[in-house]
């Protein structure tokens, strides 16, 4: 990429030329308003925010995983990137729930006379979504939600080519699109290795699948490493510093999606081994479901039960929450609608107002603003009540 320099006094001068520009267009500007916003229809239509997803396809990615294959009612899948998100809202019991769920497939697999998208879901993952998922969505059902969300993925401005995976379980999935695209051709000249933790070879998500991509592209590498496998016969135990050090190339970016203890583990291994923060990037990592577990959680809140007092609007109801849930749990719970979407305090779509009251905010996942902490504001699915609360959420 080059730049055009003009010369100092004429970039210097180039607002003053574009305020000059602008001010004749106004004056010369039809005094009849006009109604319609060219930009925000195509931004509407490219990504609207409500949309209607039928699965037409659901098939096993291990004795515990299944991948579900969504299609838009309209025919249209927006733009996405490997490591990206869609969101689901769910209707169950009185309640409804959104969750976020990794894209599986690949962003080229969107395009074509066909276009779809994919997640893949682990069983008996917190929050009760995902075993409704297995036991009640079925092909041919209709789920409303929106895509796609989140700022994991490849970035060649930042990233080098040489990007080494660190997953666990089912944070396999952005690697796996990733993977996909690569091999399509999508993303020339980056390298991928995937080191990837699981338990035990009968249950690794979407292995065969992976073990293809790396036979037939040799700029994906596949490396399995088994914590209690006893026959098996390559990596065995947890991604140590020694593993990742073993398979990383020089000048590599290093990429993590997984659960919050192999997380803390990895992040101190990237730091032994000198990598700069600028290098390790991770997608959002889940709360523990054990809340004080967390460093600065007064342990013993989490059997108490509170009072929460909610506004929205000129209305308000009081709702039982207890020490050990997120106050977005709580809402959900209390069939208040609550707009959430990473689930983890990184997007603010669920940011509310704290009037009274005191509440533990995750050190994890603590995605506020500065003003934020200071105003009283906080994410309801990353922060727990430690009293009783008052609160003020949007009205949806």
């Amino acid at each position: 990429m080059s730049i055009k320099v003009k010369g100092f006094l004429k970039d210097v001068g180039g607002a003053s030329r574009v305020t000059k520009a602008r001010q004749e267009a106004l004056k010369n500007a039809s005094p009849v308003p006009q109604p319609k916003d060219a930009i925000r229809e195509l931004t509407d239509k490219l990504h609207p925010l409500e949309m209607q997803f039928k699965v037409t396809e659901i098939r096993d990615a291990s004795p515990t995983s299944k991948t579900f294959r969504l299609e838009s009612l309209d025919g249209h899948i927006p733009v996405f990137q490997s490591g990206q998100y869609a969101n689901f809202r769910l209707k169950i019991g009185d309640s409804l729930l959104t969750r976020p769920y990794t894209i599986s497939s690949a962003p080229y697999e969107a395009r074509g006379s066909r276009p779809f998208f994919e997640i893949t879901v682990r069983k008996n993952a917190p929050y009760l979504v995902p075993d409704y998922l297995f036991e009640n969505v079925k092909v041919g059902d209709v789920l409303d939600g929106a895509m796609p969300f989140g700022f994991f993925y490849y970035e060649p401005l930042r990233d080098t080519k040489n990007l080494v995976a660190l997953a666990g379980g089912s944070g396999i999935t952005p690697f796996y699109s990733m993977a996909k695209e690569i091999a399509f051709g999508k993303l020339k000249g980056v390298k991928l290795t995937i080191l990837y933790g699981s338990v035990h070879s009968s249950d690794i998500i979407l292995k065969d699948e992976l073990d293809a991509i790396a036979a037939q592209c040799p700029d994906v590498k596949i490396v399995h490493v088994l914590s209690d496998d006893q026959d098996w016969t390559g990596e065995k135990g947890f991604i140590t510093k020694e593993i990742i050090q073993k398979y990383s190339e020089t000048d590599s970016t290093y990429l993590f999606c997984g659960p919050l203890a192999m997380y803390q583990f990895v992040s101190k291994a990237l730091e032994e081994l000198g990598v700069p923060k600028y290098r390790f990037r991770h997608d959002v990592v889940n709360n523990p479901a054990d809340v004080s577990s967390l460093p600065g959680y007064p342990k013993g809140t989490e059997q108490k039960t509170f009072k929460i007092t909610v506004v929205r609007g000129i209305h308000e109801d009081v709702i039982e929450a207890k020490g050990s849930e997120p106050v977005a749990v709580a809402l959900e719970r209390a069939a208040i609608p609550v707009d959430t979407h990473c689930r983890n305090g990184e997007c603010g779509f669920c940011r509310s107002q704290l009037l009274s009251g005191e509440i533990f905010v995750s050190p994890i996942g603590d995605g506020r603003r500065e003003m934020d902490k200071q105003m009283g504001w906080f994410h309801a699915c990353s922060s727990w009540p430690l009293t009783d609360l008052k609160i003020k959420i949007p009205i949806l």
